[in-house]
């Protein structure tokens, strides 16, 4: 379990050798920092390449390092977001990615990833179209933010339960700590649900929920134990949705796009979707970059309570919750 400010992230990476250039002036090399790529090289995924958890924690000057719960990369080592990269693939079809280095002691290269944020299939070419060193912060934030899906029920202050997309800034939300709030922002977007960026599913009645809420995987839902069943040594817990999923009332949804919603207010809060309690958007260092510059300007005061508001609860780390019974225990742990 972690207290800190800033959540752990975690990502799906492939380790730089398991993308190599199949054609073109690196060929042979797997994926590399910005400055030793060459645009219009075509990379291909090696055959029975797995994907590891990279685990990754913000520092309070805006840096990274790698969290104690990874799977992959040494805890505490500083981690450096390289570039975003845009591949075409033979069919026409774009693909974001971004680089990820990680460094040792002496600030050397320890380790390089690819964080993707579609699917990569083997024996497909990509051709490298885009090199931004400046676009990776952005291009992670897209996976680092939370989301609400399209027809999702919000819970205002009158008690009304109103359609996300219907939503306006200014309407008052119910939170669960400080009553009624009113929306700063609303942002939308339309993304490939695919990797990191497919929702995760989970079916009425598996939260005591009246119907199905979908949200981005890293989505955290807050659950009030009555009881500890789960272990946690905490009643106030914060649950993320991707560690929920059994194949059965939590699922992942992955394939075609999916119209994600963001919502957020002067401070972090806790808001009700399908009557599911769920956090509202947090502005740390991982997810800043995909706020509009503009409203960054106007929100330069109140941005800090964020930071201040984040702990609504006990992170639980996934192996608390890597059990298919994990969605029920929680569930009688609410009610009784």
């Amino acid at each position: 379990m972690s207290d800190r400010t800033t959540p752990i992230q975690s990502v799906q990476v492939y380790p730089a050798a398991c993308f190599r250039v199949s054609a073109g002036a690196n060929l042979g090399d797997g994926i590399s920092w910005h400055e030793e790529l060459e645009l219009n090289d075509y990379y291909m995924l090696e055959p029975g390449a797995l994907r590891g958890r990279l685990s990754l924690q913000a520092d309070v000057d805006g840096g990274f390092h790698v969290a104690e719960d990874t799977g992959l990369g040494h805890p505490g080592a500083r981690l450096h977001l390289d570039c975003a990269l845009t591949f075409m693939s033979p069919d026409g079809q774009t693909q974001d990615a971004v680089v990820i280095v990680e460094l040792d002691e002496t600030d050397s290269i320890a380790g390089l990833y690819l964080l993707s944020l579609s699917e990569l299939q083997p024996r497909v070419e990509y051709a490298l179209v885009g090199v931004n060193p400046d676009g990776a912060r952005a291009c992670f934030a897209r996976v680092a933010c939370v989301y609400f899906t399209r027809g999702t029920h919000i819970t205002l202050s009158t008690g009304e339960q109103r359609l996300i997309e219907d939503l306006q800034v200014g309407d008052r939300v119910l939170t669960r700590d400080d009553g009624a709030q009113e929306i700063r922002w609303i942002g939308a977007s339309t993304v490939r649900a695919q990797g990191d960026m497919a929702p995760v599913v989970i079916e009425a009645g598996a939260l005591n929920n009246a119907h199905d809420l979908v949200v981005s995987p890293d989505h955290r839902l807050f659950v009030y134990q009555r009881q500890d069943r789960i272990g946690a040594g905490q009643a106030e817990l914060m649950v993320k949705a991707r560690h929920l999923v059994n194949g059965d009332t939590v699922r992942i949804a992955s394939g075609g796009f999916v119209e994600y919603f963001q919502i957020l207010f002067d401070r972090h809060h806790i808001i009700y979707a399908e009557g599911i309690a769920a956090e509202s958007m947090l502005v740390d260092p991982r997810t800043r970059p995909s706020l509009p510059p503009e409203l960054l300007e106007k929100l330069t005061e109140v941005m800090p309570g964020h930071a201040r508001s984040g702990h609504h609860g006990i992170d639980v780390q996934q192996a608390l919750l890597d059990r298919p019974d994990a969605i029920d225990i929680l569930r009688r742990a609410s009610t009784r």
